[in-house]
């Protein structure tokens, strides 16, 4: 790229306009009038904005767009979320009614010297120990106490706690195409109807309806599953994980909330059923709720079965969403790089696809070709973006191969045939000792290793460490640890502030 630098995003919503208000605020295009970002984007197409979840490093995002959080959490309708419940993955629910649930916060389970807490939880009696989280996060306890994670008089985006976001996913869109436009962004309306090769495997131009030729040194795809650039007039192929994630459709709704000033989830709440499982998602006003399933598993109309009878009623209106599993590994091709639903998408749980979105931008930004060949900074974004999409699938699958459901399903999801040998040979040596910093290459990573561990022992995964119980003889100090770490569980909950009551003082 030399001279003026112009770059087309195709496609608006938050993958659109957060690449866009990314790249302007790390390229500084207000003071460089050598760079151009214009986003264009269609009136006609809607958000689909699966899941309405974050993941925690949405805080630095905003921080580094120079978003106020107090603006934020109005303008989105924005929640605190600490983590995710899940109901009913381990087994379901027992004719006595006797249910299974555990947590996944987001807090690191707390440090001790040398090996630190995790094997001597593992020793403790499976009978009667607690689990996982509650033995070694405060945050469990916060979380179940349903207090807000951090105080409103402390500083924006921070807390002693770690903690991500619910919103609503057209407000997040408004605010950040306010934001991309304030930072120099150019917004175009139109409708793409063709794409003009250059004739080297890349893009000369894009065609619009409403204003003709468009042409750019940089092309980002955020077309959403119709993949308008990369896959369609480029032809980068699409690597389905179907047979590893077997979920490709979901219903999807908002109701409203049952009180307005009733106490909101600080967590995100996944709940197992026959066929997959329901997301439930507290905002300020309403509740965003779907059900996510394998069409190959469960008939739609059950679906629509188990979505009435989770919400109650069978007043509101749900969107069918039907995807495919999988993303493309050459997401870069030339002149054409590909962001959000476009690239790949492989379901909403864990909150993964705006993960991606955010990796993608940051990576854009800081491979941005200012001279010179644009195949290194490609085939490096490639490399790299290929690499935590199967570090993904790795991390969802443990999610349901884990389960002793009996339903099809899920057996389906236990057959070792349906296990990624990556995965596989982790569960191996996790049998005997507990996942580790060293099984993970952070490049490459969306998850730690601790994040492994809420799920692993959350569902029940038996890690035997009784080969070696001569190496970690300090049992009296970790069960003051341990303590310790209830007790400051048990301060928190005190000190912090209802969820509710934190939107309240936050304007929301």
């Amino acid at each position: 790229m030399q001279g003026r630098r112009r770059i087309l995003i195709v496609g608006g919503g938050t993958a659109g306009w957060l690449t866009a208000a990314y790249l302007a605020r790390y390229l500084e295009i207000a003071q460089q009038p050598a760079f151009e970002i214009r986003v264009l984007e269609s009136p006609e197409l809607g958000i689909i904005g699966v899941g309405e979840g974050a993941f925690p490093t949405l805080r630095a995002t905003l921080a580094f767009l120079g978003i106020d959080e107090r603006a934020f959490v109005r303008a989105a309708s924005a929640t605190f979320k600490q983590g995710i419940r899940f109901d009913d993955w381990r087994h379901a629910p027992l004719p006595d009614g006797t249910r299974h649930r555990f947590l996944h916060p987001f807090e690191a389970p707390l440090y001790a010297e040398g090996a630190g807490l995790v094997p001597y939880w593992l020793l403790q009696p499976e009978a009667t120990r607690p689990p996982f989280a509650a033995a070694m996060t405060i945050q469990n306890r916060v979380i179940e106490g349903g207090r807000a994670p951090k105080r409103a008089e402390e500083d924006p985006f921070g807390g002693a706690l770690p903690y991500a976001y619910h919103f609503d996913a057209n407000r997040l869109a408004a605010l950040l195409q306010a934001r991309a436009i304030e930072l120099g962004v150019g917004h175009i309306e139109g409708r793409l109807v063709g794409v003009e090769p250059d004739g080297m495997g890349g893009i000369a131009r894009v065609l619009t309806r409403e204003h003709g030729a468009l042409a750019a040194d940089l092309y980002v795809d955020c077309s959403g599953f119709e993949a308008a650039l990369i896959g369609k007039a480029l032809g980068s192929p699409f690597h389905s994980v179907r047979h590893v994630l077997f979920a490709d459709r979901a219903l999807a709704c908002k109701i409203a909330a049952e009180t307005p000033d009733g106490p909101i989830q600080p967590v995100t709440i996944a709940a197992a059923h026959a066929g997959g499982w329901t997301w439930d998602i507290g905002l300020q006003a309403a509740r965003g709720i779907g059900c996510v399933y394998s069409s190959a598993h469960l008939r739609d109309d059950d679906a629509a079965a188990v979505l009435r009878a989770h919400i109650g009623h069978d007043r509101f209106s749900a969107r069918t969403i039907p995807f495919e599993p999988g993303f493309r590994r050459v997401q870069w091709v030339a002149n054409c790089v590909a962001v959000g639903l476009s690239a790949g998408f492989v379901e909403p749980l864990e909150a993964t696809g705006l993960v991606f979105i955010e990796t993608a931008a940051a990576m854009i930004a800081e491979l941005f070709p200012h001279a010179g060949p644009i195949d290194a900074p490609a085939a490096r974004f490639n490399a790299r973006m290929a690499a935590r999409y199967l570090r993904i699938v790795d991390f969802l699958k443990l999610h349901y191969c884990l389960s002793r459901r009996e339903e099809p399903f899920w057996r389906d999801n236990a057959d070792a045939a349906s296990i990624p040998d990556s995965l596989a040979a982790l569960l191996e040596q996790w049998r005997f000792r507990p996942p580790s910093r060293f099984d993970f290459v952070i490049d490459h990573e969306s998850f730690a290793y601790f994040n492994y561990q809420y799920v692993l022992y959350g569902m029940g995964f038996h890690t035997d460490l009784s080969a070696g119980r001569a190496a970690f003889p300090n049992d009296a100090a970790a069960a003051r640890r341990f303590a310790r770490i209830r007790s400051f569980g048990a301060q928190a909950v005190a000190d912090l502030p209802a969820h509710r009551d934190l939107i309240r003082q936050l304007g929301g």
